[in-house]
Formats: structure tokens, C-alpha cells, sequence
């Protein structure tokens, strides 16, 4: 991924923030079929030392985990909200009329090697995790005992684990930082009127740190 050194996001909290807030990755792999890409939500494991694990699960009709090797080299791209940004949202436009559309969005590339674990105790533990984190926002959140037994130990067998130990990240957050405060700011106001708050508040974060 090309980066110019304005965009480039290298803080540890900034990247997981992306990947935790924006769990559905599309994993990227290489086998001897070409390339293909998978869009599995996630859950980033953190271990000391360490950049953290990346586990979902894929259906076992899903031929990935037969044609990609165990321990080949993956990708895995998180993308948080993105948002086209028209000139009228600039001052600065207004003043000299100098100003172009374009897109802004933020993203993080994480590397590392896939394992597949075809186990009944792993899947459930990650199927677990997965459910536990995202029912997490529900007034009355489902669990897998809400179903008899029998049921979830059929789906699970539907089911592979996949684990991507994270070697290597790298991020890139375009949020206009090539442009004035003043221009930075007008913008992410438009992105927030227009309820893509997301963006349009790290657009506004960006302005006040560029102001410091």
C-alpha cells in the first residue's frame, strides 16, 4: 500500500482501535488457484509482547482451507468509514477557488501467517468470543446456551477455525492532512451534518491536533 508520510499511522492504540471497531476484514490469500479474498469478521486477540492474534472461522464448504497452506503468508484490510469530500466544504475554496474532490477513509493492512484448526474446541471458543463481543450492545444479548445443545453442535461442525498470528501492520488515515485547519475542519462539520460522524469526527480530531 502506497503511503505518503502524512497519511502513515504507525500508534499501536490508533490501529487497533481500527481493527476492533471494524471487525469484517477481507482476508487475502494466495494459493495455487491466485488470489482470492474471504470477508470474515475478526476478533484481534492481544497477548503481550506481541502485535496480537486475528481469529474467525469460515464455513467447511469454503474450499480456502483446503487450497492455502497452513502457515502461508496472508493479508487481512480492516476499513473504517470512508467519505467523499466535495470543495464547497473548504473556506479556503471560497477565498481562491483552488480545490479538488476527493476521498478520505482510514484503513490498516495487517500481515501475518494463517492457521486452520478444524477442532470442535477451538471453534466453539472463537464462535464464543465472536458472539460474546457483539451481542455486547444488545438490551438482552443471545448466547449459545439459548439454544439446545444438540443445534449448536451441528452448526459448529459446519464451521473452521482461522487464526492469524499479526507480523507485521500498517496504516494509512487520509483525513486531509495536506490542507489547512480551517479546510480540515469545514469538512468533517459537512461529514458530521450529514451523519457520517465516524470520519467526519477523526477529521475534526485531526484539524484540532494540526491548530496545536
Amino acid at each position: 500500500m502506497y503511503i505518503p508520510p502524512q497519511f502513515e499511522e504507525s500508534r499501536v492504540g490508533v490501529l487497533q482501535e481500527v481493527i476492533m471497531r471494524n471487525p469484517l476484514g477481507s482476508l487475502v490469500t494466495c494459493s495455487g488457484d491466485g488470489i482470492d479474498a474471504n470477508h470474515l469478521p475478526f476478533e484481534l486477540v492481544l497477548r503481550s509482547g506481541a502485535l496480537g492474534v486475528l481469529q474467525a472461522h469460515v464455513a467447511r464448504n469454503n474450499p480456502l482451507w483446503h487450497e492455502v497452506a497452513q502457515g502461508s503468508e496472508v493479508l487481512v484490510i480492516f476499513r473504517a468509514q470512508d467519505a467523499y469530500i466535495s470543495p464547497q466544504w473548504y473556506p479556503s475554496k471560497q477565498d481562491f477557488h483552488q480545490q479538488v474532490p476527493t476521498w478520505n477513509y482510514r484503513v490498516v493492512h495487517a500481515f501475518g501467517r494463517v492457521t486452520f484448526h478444524d477442532d470442535a474446541q477451538y471453534v466453539r471458543r472463537v464462535v464464543a468470543k465472536l458472539t460474546k463481543s457483539h451481542e455486547a450492545t444488545q438490551s438482552t444479548p443471545w448466547k449459545m446456551t439459548d439454544s439446545p445443545k444438540e443445534y449448536i453442535d451441528a452448526m459448529l461442525k459446519k464451521i473452521v477455525g482461522v487464526e492469524i498470528e499479526i507480523a507485521r501492520r500498517v496504516g494509512r488515515l487520509k483525513l486531509g492532512q495536506y490542507e489547512e485547519a480551517r479546510d480540515i475542519r469545514g469538512a468533517g462539520d459537512a461529514l458530521v451534518s450529514r451523519n457520517e460522524r465516524e470520519i467526519g469526527l477523526a477529521m475534526l480530531e485531526c484539524a484540532d491536533n494540526k491548530d496545536i
